[in-house]
């Protein structure tokens, strides 16, 4: 499992991380941050695998995936 860090205050709003995350980690919530976008929030951090395919999209540098210590010695 990941530990998954949004900052939201980068969020434009894209929603690229939803779109590209194959493990349906994220989802399109009803909140806006600062700047007024709505932003994604997590639904479901458990599922991560730290595939890094939300990071590679975040066009915002919004999202910081952080790995399992124990997943990363095996």
């Amino acid at each position: 499992m990941a530990k998954i860090y949004f900052n939201p205050d980068y969020c434009k709003g894209c929603h690229f991380c939803v779109q590209f995350c194959p493990k349906g980690v994220y989802q399109v919530s009803h909140n806006l941050n600062k700047k007024g976008y709505v932003i994604p929030e997590v639904v479901n951090e458990a599922a991560c695998n730290a595939c890094m395919m939300c990071d590679k999209a975040c066009p915002d540098f919004a999202l910081v995936i952080e790995k399992d210590e124990e997943e990363v010695r095996s």
